[in-house]
């Protein structure tokens, strides 16, 4: 089987939430579900709050739904939301 690139969008609960954190702790759970070369960017969304854009590889024999019900879990994150997924070549 072959390999995706996966894009998830994780939306903090408030402005005031510590970014670090929240990727650091979605690393941590997207390697231990064999997700790899995972970077983060952020993404200004409204009055200072900015949303954490997770990018990463993972098997595409794979199911999504458990990493993004973990993730959705991550304390001070309201919703983890699939944006993108492509074929990797």
């Amino acid at each position: 089987m072959g390999t995706v690139g996966i894009k998830i969008k994780l939306m903090p609960s408030s402005p005031e939430v510590n970014l670090e954190e929240i990727k650091n702790n979605a690393k941590t759970l997207i390697e231990e579900k064999d997700g790899k070369n995972c970077r983060f960017e952020e993404e200004p969304i409204a009055f200072g709050l900015k949303a954490v854009i997770a990018y990463f590889e993972w098997p595409e024999e794979k199911e999504l739904e458990e990493l993004e019900k973990k993730l959705k879990e991550i304390k001070n994150i309201n919703s983890a939301e699939i944006v993108d997924m492509r074929r990797l070549l």
